[in-house]
């Protein structure tokens, strides 16, 4: 059974009191913090250096009031963005950090402008298990048949927080990917076509089966036309909901990055199951995703756990970022083995290599 305390170790009932407050004003320093930013206040403040600025400086220019300057600013001094020295305002280091780290950028516009709005409704998808946050972007039954739909800047927050975590982790694994010299390889959950691209481009002698549901299929298949390797790839249309489904079978290496958890777990039981069927001889699973009980750096776990409200209130209502017992424990008993675990792959990920249970080559 999994330990973990992300509190300090003796931490007095005073303090204890201050980081509940935290909680109750967080959607109120969030919103103010992210209007300092993308309104300039926190630029400017990082322009001066240590000789800062204040109100009545920055209000000169006419860019903005004291009002909007002296709301925002103060709130972003409890956080511990900016300090007050002398009577100026200074951008301390959190607001470095706000101005210049992308995971901190991508992950605001992405709670900002995917989740802020349908997280009001979070207490009724628990209780429901259904997206019922997803009507303040749009009218699907989940966010994926909408994905490549979204309005702006939704969609743009969705794929920069979506690639930004998984492209750091692709240059690293594409030894493992061909560690067993895979001739057909399958990509479930295929999206942008990303992988599939890269993986083309990666080895020559590789065939691609991209599956998907058909209309996120046609903007994988733009980008393999774009990149020239079209001629070996393979689209196979997909409801992965649909537990009648059949995959394409016979491959060497069935790939899955950041796709389970977008599922629940009887909905990955199912997937799983399938997946062991479409398995050639001596063929293995790869599956590549961000668990927040493998995370060395509690910054990691903490972002982690708390992306999985997202799935409730936006994405599927019944999904969300998963231990990596859970994959372990359910592809078990799908009938598959785990041959090897692999962590510290890009930001925070971790790859899972499975093959039959009982077919474990040595």
């Amino acid at each position: 059974m999994l330990d973990k305390k992300f509190s300090p170790e003796r931490q007095s009932a005073f303090a204890a009191r201050f980081e509940a407050q935290k909680i109750a004003f967080g959607p109120v320093v969030f919103q103010c913090v992210r209007y300092a930013w993308k309104r300039g206040m926190l630029q400017a403040l990082a322009d001066t250096g240590h000789s800062g600025l204040s109100v009545a400086e920055m209000a000169a220019g006419g860019r903005w009031t004291e009002y909007a300057l002296k709301v925002a600013l103060e709130s972003c001094l409890s956080a511990g963005v900016v300090y007050l020295r002398d009577g100026a305002y200074v951008l301390d280091k959190v607001g470095y950090c706000v101005l210049t780290d992308s995971i901190t950028q991508i992950n605001l516009d992405f709670n900002h402008d995917v989740c802020y709005q349908g997280m009001y409704d979070l207490d009724r998808s628990l209780d429901a298990e259904q997206p019922l946050g997803l009507a303040a972007l749009g009218d699907w039954p989940t966010l994926y048949q909408g994905l490549s739909a979204l309005p702006e800047p939704a969609k743009g927050s969705w794929f920069a927080f979506d690639h930004h975590y998984s492209d750091t982790s692709f240059p690293e694994i594409f030894p493992d990917v061909f560690a067993t010299a895979p001739r057909r390889i399958m990509d479930i959950g295929a999206n942008t076509g990303k992988f599939a691209n890269a993986a083309l481009s990666y080895h020559a002698g590789v065939q691609l089966h991209l599956v998907d549901l058909e209309r996120q299929l046609a903007v994988a298949e733009q980008t393999l036309t774009g990149a020239g390797v079209r001629g070996r790839a393979h689209l196979h249309a997909c409801d992965l909901l649909d537990d009648g489904a059949p995959l394409p079978l016979g491959m060497d290496l069935i790939w899955m990055s950041q796709f389970l958890s977008c599922f629940s777990e009887v909905a990955i039981a199912s997937i799983l199951r399938r997946v062991e069927q479409a398995l050639g001889p001596n063929g293995q699973v790869l599956i590549m995703d961000t668990f927040w009980d493998r995370q060395q750096y509690d910054i990691a776990a903490y972002c982690l756990i708390n992306t999985s409200p997202y799935f409730t209130a936006m994405a599927s209502g019944n999904s969300k970022i998963y231990q990596s017992t859970d994959y372990i424990r359910l592809a078990q008993a799908a009938g598959l083995e785990l041959l090897t675990t692999r962590d510290g792959i890009g930001y925070c990920h971790s790859l899972l290599r499975f093959g039959r249970a009982g077919a474990r080559c040595d």
